[in-house]
Parts: C-alpha cells; structure tokens; sequence
C-alpha cells in the first residue's frame, strides 16, 4: 500500500504551484508556533506589505529549499528559537493557502510549531525578533476571536486552528434497534456519554432523525456539531435558547461531505469547468477522503470555495487507518501510508478508523491535527 501511494505522489509536487504559477507565486514557509493554549506572533510595520498587522512567524522558501528546513530557518532568524530538535518541538502541517493580494500572489505553507516548556519560559518576555519586530504571545481563543488582525490570507489558518484535538462520532440510530424505543435509546447514551465540550460528527440519515440531533444540542449545550450535507436533512436554525445563551445553529462548528458527496460534486462540474459552484452550505467543510485522487478533489474544491469567499475547508477526515469492527472487509492503510496521503492535502488532516484518544500522539507524529472514533472518544 505504501508503495502506491508514494508511486501516485511523485506525479504531484506537494511544495509548488502548478507550473503556469510557478514563475509568479512566492512560496511563503509559516510557523504558528505555541505553547499550549499561547500563540506568538510579530507585527508588521506600516511600510510593510499588509503592514498594520499581526503575522505568523515565517518567511519566502528558498530555491531548492524545502519547507520544512526554511520553516526551521526563518523561525531561527525571528526570533533565535531553535526548532530543528524534533525530540523536542512537533511541527504538523496544517495547510497550503493560495492567495492573490491583487499586487502579489504567495502559497503559504503552514506548519503548527509546538514548543517546549523550556523554550516557552526562555523567549515568553522576548518583546523583539532578531530582525527587531515586535514580538507578542496571544491567549488562543482571543487570537481566534479576531482581537489581533492578520493578513487577509490568515484568516484560514485561525479557522483550521478552531479544530480540536479530537473528535467524536455519533453511533448510527441502527446501533439501537434492539432497545424498545431506539430513538430515546440513542438519544440518553449521547447525552450522558460524549464529553464535555466536544466537537460531534453527528450521523443523521434523514430529517426525522434530524429531530434527535436537535435534541441531543438543546439538551447538551456544551458541545458543537458537524452534520450531514444532505439537503433533505436540516439542523433547524431558529435561535433555541439553552442555559448557556447559545442558539443550535450557532453549535453547528461544520458540515460534512462524504466521499462519494465529494465525487459526485467533482462529476457535476466536469463539462464546465469555469462554472464550477463551492456548494453552496454557509458552514466550513469536513470532508472524506480515501486516496490520492479524493485528496485531489478536495483540495481543488478547497482553493474554489476560497476565490468564492466562501467558508472554507477545514478539514478531511483520511480513512481507515488501522482496521475497524464496522469494515472489517476494508483494507487498512496503516501509518506510513496513511502520512504519505496526509502530506497531499492542502488542509488539516484528521486520522480515522480503529482510533482510541491515547493514539494522539502517534498520529501527531504522522501528520494529523486531530483524530476521531466512536467507541473510545464517547465515555463509558
């Protein structure tokens, strides 16, 4: 499998534009370095391009550079922090932006840089870089409410930052055809058993079940959704109040297309590629992906959503990674192969298939930004 999937990504170049770009778009290595819930970032002057503004720390690519030894060199010549000791430091890819500032177009190749406590505590009072910007450590959920301005390009990256570690994934209602009355069955175990201020995938197959997903929000006001892209499904958007204030349209974090959603997509628009639609949710995606081809379509209906200013991709699910109960007939990819995919994909990747919380590291450690399951990640 890992063969495969090396012998179909040789045909792609992961770390430039397509050949017409190529002569125009600088490739740009960012660091979104932080120490757990802190994130740093440095301002630009007014002089600067985007001046008046927050950044991430990072810089051009050079030629014949890779991104990963420019993301190590540029964060050393900001700001003397030393990333190279992978012992130490994770850094995940996060993305690749494409942006047309009107003056310049970049591809922004984004990295999440964690740092030690060691490295925290020596550069946290450090209020200049190397190069005598101004530096400042920001608390995340002031830096994703929009209290600091980036770039115009940035505004992506905050978003793939909103995804949480993990994510869990509701039981399908047919879990609970044994009981007497499935839908109260479904219904009490997720109230009582997804924890407390989680993301939730949750699997509705039509509108009467829908019903159950608007309860199980009205009824935990703690947690956030994903649902369905279905048109016959609808999460209704009148504001419900619960004790926290917050209506059920405002939990719902993201939509989820599945893959064969993603591909009848990419067949609709074959015939006229200049009128390719984004779809048309007002929420971000979560998409599902399987190799190298989905991981393609996504990441082209990713970069359209974008030049249509619509809410963007945030993630895709890649499967499965190990073997699972549910498809025991469906050949797992395995952890190299499943890394090999990941670096594809021009949005966070998060891991699926045979997971349980304590495999976050190991999928850190291949590529992921968040995993997700249903049996280990809903408490027991």
């Amino acid at each position: 499998m890992q063969g495969e999937v090396v012998a179909q990504q040789a045909a792609i170049d992961t770390n430039k534009p397509n050949n017409d770009q190529a002569a125009t778009v600088i490739n740009v290595a960012v660091a979104v370095i932080h120490y757990k819930q802190q994130y740093l970032l440095g301002f630009r002057n007014r002089n600067q391009h985007q001046g008046d503004r927050y950044e991430f720390v990072g810089g051009k690519i050079d030629k014949g550079e890779d991104a990963s030894a420019a993301l190590i060199r540029e964060v050393s010549e900001e700001t003397a922090i030393d990333i190279s000791n992978t012992s130490i430091n994770v850094a995940v890819k996060l993305g690749r932006l494409y942006h047309d500032y009107g003056d310049k177009k970049v591809c922004l190749q984004v990295y999440k840089v964690a740092l030690s406590s060691e490295q925290y505590q020596r550069h946290k009072n450090d209020a200049y870089g190397s190069e005598g910007q101004a530096l400042t450590w920001v608390d995340e959920a002031e830096l994703l409410a929009g209290k600091y301005p980036l770039p115009a390009a940035n505004q992506t990256i905050l978003a793939w930052l909103r995804l949480p570690a993990q994510i869990s994934i509701s039981y399908p209602l047919a879990h609970f055809n044994s009981a007497d009355n499935s839908r109260k069955a479904w219904l009490s175990y997720h109230e009582h058993h997804i924890v407390r201020g989680a993301w939730v995938y949750i699997r509705v197959k039509d509108q009467q079940s829908a019903s159950l997903a608007q309860k199980l929000l009205a009824s935990r006001a703690d947690i956030y959704s994903i649902v369905p892209n279905q048109d016959n499904i609808k999460i209704s958007t009148e504001t419900s109040k619960t004790y926290d204030d917050q209506g059920l349209s405002e939990r719902v974090n993201a939509v989820h297309l599945s893959h064969s959603e993603l591909l009848e997509w990419f067949d609709s628009c074959q015939h006229s590629p200049e009128d390719r639609q984004p779809l048309t949710t007002a929420y971000p995606l979560i998409v599902s992906c399987h190799d190298v081809a989905s991981i393609q379509i996504a990441n082209k209906l990713a970069a359209i959503r974008l030049q249509h200013k619509q809410p963007p991709v945030i993630g895709i699910f890649l499967a499965p990674v190990l073997a699972t109960a549910t498809h025991p007939d469906t050949r797992p990819l395995g952890w190299e192969a499943w890394s090999s995919l990941a670096q594809l994909a021009d949005m966070p990747v998060i891991a699926l298939g045979g997971l349980a919380p304590e495999l976050n590291e190991i999928a850190t450690s291949h590529g992921a930004t968040s995993i997700a399951g249903i049996r280990q990640f809903l408490m027991h």
